[in-house]
């Protein structure tokens, strides 16, 4: 059983990062990194060490997702004030 729910949580994790490849804007790909980061922080429960899923909870689902959208959010707005001034 254990075996099986790690198949599992590998095959979503593995899709879900083929699927922030796949996207093309940056505030989706840090959307679909945060629920990457989500299922790492399972799967690193599931293989039994609950300190580093809560540690992947924290940065990889949280923190980082929110600094890319933050980042994304003032490289627009530069992008659009540059547009204005010309």
């Amino acid at each position: 059983m254990a075996d099986a729910l790690i198949v599992i949580t590998l095959l979503l994790v593995a899709a879900s990062a083929t699927a922030a490849v796949a996207q093309r804007d940056p505030a989706r790909q840090a959307l679909v990194l945060s629920f990457m980061g989500v299922l790492l922080a399972a799967l690193f429960t599931v293989l039994q060490a609950p300190d580093v899923g809560l540690s992947q909870l924290a940065v990889g689902s949280a923190l980082t997702p929110l600094l890319i959208m933050l980042s994304v959010r003032k490289v627009r707005r530069r992008g659009r004030a540059k547009k204005e001034t010309e």
